[in-house]
């Protein structure tokens, strides 16, 4: 036997070779640009897929009485389409470039949790294929985008179109509002010293707003989404009138979740093209504080507007009055941007290249379909054009006209950054002109169709006057910007393989992105120019015209948010949003429905008190924990620890034992709809708070094994937050469930 070391040449042979693959690569990074490059991609081939739907849409649609589609396709291909392009499209490619660019531009390494934002993706991912395997069942969703019941009941819908689109869409608002905290957390709390709040760029001020909207707006459709899975798996009757149910319920959680939807969708927009009008203007923007304050007035009035897609339920006068007031004041703060870009443009050396021509795009369409929808503010004009080929238009340009125009914008202004190559600008001039052209001829005429009175979701139409004519025109219009949307792939593919060499800054503009390499490196930044006004990267090449020198802005005090505990606070305010929604379901249910509904004579709220003060005393002793924690005495930090998920598990030992007995007793979540609603609420609250109790045992491992110290208190303080919730959450479930305290 002999001893000794190995020599590192025997050791590399005695090891298996270590093989990487650019798709394992590309699949395992936490790398934020990557995982922003495979958002936009998904959001590209959904884009392709989308775009297919609705040419054979508009194939069907080109001539009355058209046999080439079958109605129930048609219905198949316009809910897929509208859901593509919403959920598969619109919202991955913001997160995509959101995910790219707010760490470059506030000067941070990456964001605030790697992990968590390829969770985000991933979950997309899945969600997405989900939904779309549904095509391979024969039975593909469609009852609408919207799903509004009862079209999306069992009654009307039998087959698994419907279930794949809810479970998919809820996999989905899972990543969106996982990757909405995390954009939260990277703005709030990784910004570069000297980049306060004020001085961030426009882009990431409209993605900060966005991302509150997805965190608050959200959670109302997964609200929605979950009692109607309740209803076609279970057999409750949330959305069932005949047996006491609401229909119209499912058009308020869905629209207060699909209002914001809108600016969830056009917000980031407004922040591209307040990055590319400045800088192609070369001068500042015009009115930075109205443009960001405008965006804040729009997050606030955004929620108090949904109902206006309702005008035509029979909300009442009242209702109905104040809705159109809310909507004709959401105007207000849209308008003031416009003004604020035009008077950007007024007097600027205008550099017209392929990103503005498509910004200018974008200002002229977005104001069409802003214009309109000031018309659906008014309740008599609605009632004439809802559920006409108008709506169609409406939403379009405000959709496509300014979305998809404001994405092309910034796609040409920020690819040579992400590849270091320039996109051919005769092509991006070309496409332009066949989307401006192909995109007005396609929605500028439904306007007219829809005053013609044109029902949407038709598969066919009669030979009414002009009506053929006008279609015609709507699919040949769709024809053109498939064309120009093969020259924008063309246009990258030959610009990746031989486009010019951008350089580290080809349009001299103004942003922390334009501070480092194009493409930047793993690590975003050697080093960070002085951050002292908006627009550090001018100041940095012009030094003798620096903004700081004749334009004052709010200095960074340097002070920072604890990042676990925000992100903690985030999660909650989406979760208190689940549940309040589902307890407003639970009052307006059993406060009109009285007769012949189980009440809560069924449930022994004397036992339920006692496990309930367990639960409640929890709190206290996870208190006492943090500060045994915080003081470093780790024996009490463990008891007290201990005992908080004893506590817990009590609760959840009572919970079980009270569910046996109404099963037991033939009480069961489809009885009616006292039990519905009990059943759901205390159920989801069950659920989260064995996660809790799960998050708890992972911190008592932690702390024997000493890795949780009191250095780290602020992780187990975060998790406080969590655990907290669920115990306040459950005193507003036993004071309105088991005492009545609103019946």
């Amino acid at each position: 036997m002999t001893t000794g070391s190995i020599k590192q040449s025997e050791l590399a042979s005695i090891e298996p070779p270590v093989t990487s693959t650019v798709m394992l690569d590309w699949v395992s990074t936490l790398d934020h640009k990557r995982i922003g490059i495979m958002y936009i991609l998904t959001a590209v081939f959904y884009l392709a897929v989308a775009g297919f739907e609705a040419l054979l849409m508009r194939a069907q649609l080109a001539f009355p009485n058209n046999t080439l589609l079958s109605p129930e396709m048609f219905n198949q291909l316009f809910t897929m389409h509208g859901t593509t392009m919403v959920f598969l499209v619109g919202m991955p490619v913001l997160t995509g470039f959101a995910n790219y660019f707010v760490p470059l531009m506030i000067g941070a390494r990456d964001v605030a949790f790697p992990r968590l934002n390829a969770f985000g993706f991933w979950m997309l991912f899945f969600g997405a294929l989900l939904i779309h395997y549904s095509f391979l069942t024969g039975s593909a969703p469609n009852a609408g985008w919207f799903s509004y019941v009862p079209l999306s009941t069992k009654a009307y819908s039998s087959l698994q179109g419907v279930d794949y689109w809810i479970i998919g869409l809820l996999i989905m608002g899972v990543g969106s509002v996982s990757g909405a905290i995390n954009i939260f957390a990277t703005i709030i709390c990784m910004r570069a010293p000297g980049m306060s709040l004020q001085r961030v760029p426009l882009f990431v001020w409209m993605m900060l707003m966005q991302v509150i909207l997805i965190i608050l707006a959200l959670p109302a459709l997964n609200s929605a989404l979950a009692m109607l899975l309740i209803d076609r798996w279970l057999g409750s009757a949330f959305f069932d009138p005949t047996r006491g149910g609401s229909a119209v319920l499912w058009q308020h959680y869905f629209w207060i979740f699909g209002h914001p939807e809108v600016y969830i969708l056009i917000l980031p927009g407004f922040g591209m093209i307040s990055e590319v009008i400045p800088v192609f203007s070369r001068k500042p923007i015009y009115g930075y504080t109205f443009v960001a304050g405008s965006s804040v007035a729009i997050v606030l009035l955004g929620y108090g507007v949904w109902a206006h897609h309702m005008f035509a339920v029979g909300l009442g006068m009242y209702a109905d009055i104040f809705f159109a007031i809310g909507s004709l004041l959401i105007a207000i703060p849209t308008g003031i941007k416009v003004f604020n870009w035009t008077a950007t443009l007024w007097g600027g050396e205008i550099q017209f290249n392929t990103a503005l021509h498509f910004a200018v795009g974008f200002l002229l369409q977005f104001v069409i379909g802003g214009l309109t929808g000031i018309m659906f503010a008014a309740v008599p004009i609605d009632w004439q054009l809802t559920d006409t080929y108008f709506v169609v238009a409406h939403f379009h340009y405000v959709l496509i006209g300014g979305l998809v125009f404001s994405l092309f914008s910034a796609a040409y202004y920020w690819f040579p950054k992400m590849t270091g190559r320039m996109l051919n600008e005769r092509l991006g001039i070309l496409q332009f002109w066949l989307w401006v052209l192909g995109f007005n001829m396609t929605f500028m005429v439904q306007h007219f169709l829809g005053m013609m009175g044109m029902p949407r979701r038709v598969y066919t139409y009669a030979d009414n006057p002009g009506w053929a004519l006008l279609n015609g025109i709507a699919s040949i219009g769709a024809i053109f910007m498939a064309v120009g949307t093969l020259v924008f792939l063309w246009n990258i593919w030959i610009s990746l393989r031989k486009g010019k060499i951008a350089g580290d800054n080809p349009w001299d503009a103004f942003t922390l992105e334009w501070a480092t390499t194009s493409p930047p490196p793993p690590e975003n930044f050697s080093s960070l120019p002085e951050i002292k006004s908006r627009r550090p990267v001018w100041d940095m090449n012009h030094p003798e015209y620096a903004d700081w020198k004749s334009a004052q802005t709010p200095p960074d005090k340097g002070k920072r948010l604890n990042l676990p505990k925000l992100a903690a606070w985030s999660f909650i305010a989406s979760e208190a949003v689940f549940f309040l929604l589902l307890l407003i379901a639970f009052v307006v249910f059993n406060t009109r429905n009285r007769g012949g509904m189980v009440t809560a004579s069924v449930l022994d709220v004397e036992r339920t008190g006692i496990f309930s003060l367990f639960l409640i005393s929890s709190s206290v002793t996870f208190w006492l924990a943090e500060r045994f924690l915080k003081a470093g005495k780790k024996s009490m930090f463990t008891f007290s620890l201990g005992v908080t998920i004893l506590f817990g598990t009590i609760f959840l030992a009572g919970q079980v034992w009270e569910y046996t007995g109404l099963l037991t007793s033939n009480v069961t979540i489809n009885t009616d709809l006292f039990t519905a609603t009990f059943f759901t609420i205390t159920g989801f609250h069950g659920i989260h708070v064995t996660a809790g109790v799960l998050a708890l045992i992972v911190m008592l491992v932690m702390g024997v094994k000493g890795n949780l110290t009191p250095k780290k208190s602020h992780v187990f303080g975060a998790v406080g937050v969590y655990w907290h919730f669920v115990d306040v959450v459950w005193l507003f479930v036993f004071g309105i469930i088991y005492l009545g305290l609103l019946q």
